[in-house]
């Protein structure tokens, strides 16, 4: 155990002034060490900045960690420089029934990762909330929401310092407020987490405390109607070009969020400035959720009027930051100021249609055809065979996912295609040919509906003598870009891995790199390992389930064992070539499932 006395301690009023950048002292070595600072009100339990301890929180030394005895007497927990080193911060039991913020401000020195986890009793693996390998010069926040729990939970911090010299990581303050992220009212130093995206000329300044720094006549916050309270707010004193931007940004979520979101604002010059809020995504692509409109409101001559309260429909199935944006033609373009932001999961309007679940697509023909119907259709010189999907709303975009095997056909370059069908008319938005000779392969294609829609999977033989067979398995829909859904959200099930978009939190074990690995050119006896997270105690026995693909002469032995206790448990093993097809394999107490694969030649989707 680390103890408190692993907690190193540093300037506070350093990090409040100037950005918090870390002494040069603290930085030659490689720790995961704890640093303290911001203020607040409404703090929950959880929530340190590690001024005179731990809060409850327990460090722990892992990996390839050692003690060290330090001047003074005291212990400190050291990392040596390997790829295995490793810091864990457990919070002490936290319950908290109601949806919270968890804010974080750390750093990341050279190089190295970290990440935070939900732990709960019972459960197998902990679920990621965050994680970042991004280095920064100074402190960094982050915001994460913590959805409503009945169930007890702890906080994890994982804190892995990098191989260069000099790499450290370091949290400064842990933060829980009630609450969604998104909502701010301002009166924190720490903003709530919103940004200014800088701009040369234009920018998001703190209006109110009493103080006017660049502008007179701040109007009173909406807050607390005085001009002690905080707002933010853009000027165009200072623009020189054409259509010159400001953009006030907030945290990027981490749930899914549906609802109302809130904000209050006022606007002056409204002929001289646009004043829009959008959503961005994690590939930067902007959908237009409301524009300011005319108010009517007198010229500012000073002053602005009254606040203006805006309610707008907010549907985030996936990673969204929220950008209150300002444009301006001219100098004259007048200001804007905005208070008060908040969220809540009922949607604004009774009349509003609720968050569309794309799980009504999902199959994995388990128990039949799920939501799918088949149809057959045959012309003078062709055999069509159809799989139509559910009907889906209109004026959104998906990301489609499934597994699909071909075996028989010949020339054709349309073995299996799949239409989007909206009314009568239908546009083909992928196609394969034979390429895949019977064994399973995964295609992602994102689509977007202008109207309601289906998707349609089509075989089609142009001759008797280029038929063929297809099979399709685990069709999943979510919502969103596929390059968004397959990595924004966390997974639901943690420990579960499909490997499109990262090892999921599994590591590969010493220097070996390999998840397809190729044994021609290795040695007998040579193995690699692919490892979990750490998996703990439950409350009765689990089912682990995977697919493997062993081909080839020289096919070795694949094998699952439970790593406990410094020994190895065998859970399953299998040698020598099995198929040129992907197999299912289970250990433990797993449901009972009939698989049938594909045969003969009759262009039929199985």
């Amino acid at each position: 155990m680390i103890g408190e006395d692993c907690v190193r301690k540093a300037d506070k009023e350093k990090a409040q002034t100037d950005g918090a950048h870390v002494d040069e002292r603290f930085l030659s070595s490689s720790f995961f060490f704890l640093k303290a600072t911001i203020q607040a009100h409404n703090l929950l339990p959880g929530s340190c900045n590690f001024e005179s301890n731990t809060c409850g929180y327990t460090p722990l030394c892992v990996g390839g960690s050692s003690r060290e005895r330090r001047p003074g007497g005291s212990d400190r927990c050291r990392w040596r420089t390997t790829e295995r080193d490793s810091g864990v911060l457990l919070s002490p039991a936290l319950e908290q029934g109601e949806w919270s913020c968890l804010r974080l401000v750390y750093q990341i020195s050279g190089s190295g990762s970290l990440e935070v986890l939900q732990r709960t009793e019972g459960k197998s693996f902990d679920r990621p909330l965050w994680s970042s390998q991004a280095p920064s010069d100074s402190w960094v926040i982050s915001s994460m929401d913590l959805q409503n729990t009945t169930e007890p939970y702890t906080v994890v911090l994982g804190g892995k310092p990098g191989l260069s010299a000099g790499s450290s990581v370091a949290v400064f303050e842990i933060h829980i407020t009630p609450g969604y992220c998104l909502d701010c009212d301002f009166e924190e130093s720490h903003l709530c987490g919103y940004s200014n995206q800088w701009n040369a000329n234009v920018n998001w300044y703190v209006g109110g405390g009493g103080s006017q720094i660049l502008h007179n006549n701040i109007p009173n916050d909406h807050t607390y109607n005085n001009n002690t309270g905080h707002l933010m707010y853009v000027d165009s004193i200072y623009a020189k070009t054409f259509k010159e931007v400001a953009k006030l940004v907030s945290p990027m979520t981490t749930v899914p969020m549906s609802g109302c979101l809130s904000f209050q604002y006022q606007r002056s010059e409204e002929r001289g400035n646009l004043f829009s809020v959008f959503t961005r995504d994690r590939l930067g692509q902007y959908q237009e959720l409301w524009r300011a409109g005319s108010e009517n409101q007198n010229d500012w001559s000073g002053t602005l009027e009254e606040w203006i309260p805006v309610q707008v429909e907010l549907k985030a199935p996936y990673s969204v930051q929220v950008v209150f944006e300002v444009s301006f033609n001219s100098a004259r373009g007048g200001r804007v100021a905005v208070d008060d932001i908040s969220f809540s999961p009922e949607f604004c309007s009774t009349d509003t249609e609720p968050t569309f679940d794309p799980s009504i697509a999902n199959c994995d023909f388990e128990s039949g055809f799920c939501r799918y119907s088949q149809e057959q259709m045959i012309g003078s010189s062709w055999r069509r065979r159809r799989l139509i999907g559910p009907t889906l709303p209109g004026n959104m975009k998906y990301c489609l996912r499934f597994y699909f095997s071909l075996r028989g056909f010949n020339q054709t370059d349309q073995a299996l295609a799949v239409y989007l069908q909206q009314g009568s008319s239908q546009e083909r938005i992928w196609t394969q040919g034979e390429k895949s000779r019977g064994i399973w392969i995964t295609t992602d294609i994102t689509f977007q509906t202008s109207k309601p829609a289906k998707v349609v999977f089509v075989s089609t033989c142009r001759s008797f003598w280029d038929c063929g067979s297809v099979a399709l398995d685990d069709i999943s829909l979510s919502l969103g870009d596929c390059e968004l859904t397959a990595g924004s959200l966390l997974p639901t099930l943690p420990g579960h891995c499909d490997f499109e978009a990262g090892l999921c939190g599994y590591t590969q074990d010493k220097q070996r790199y390999y998840l397809h690995m190729e044994a021609s050119p290795m040695l007998p006896g040579q193995s690699v390992r692919l490892l979990s997270r750490p998996l703990r105690g439950s409350r009765g026995p689990q089912c682990l389930s995977f697919y493997y693909h062993m081909y080839g002469s020289g096919t070795g032995q694949l094998s699952v064992h439970l790593h406990k206790d410094g020994e190895d448990a065998l859970l399953w093993k299998l040698s020598g070539e099995q198929s040129v097809a992907w197999l299912r394999a289970t250990s433990g107490p797993c449901p009972v499932t009939k698989t049938e694969a594909p045969v003969g030649s009759s262009n039929e989707i199985e």
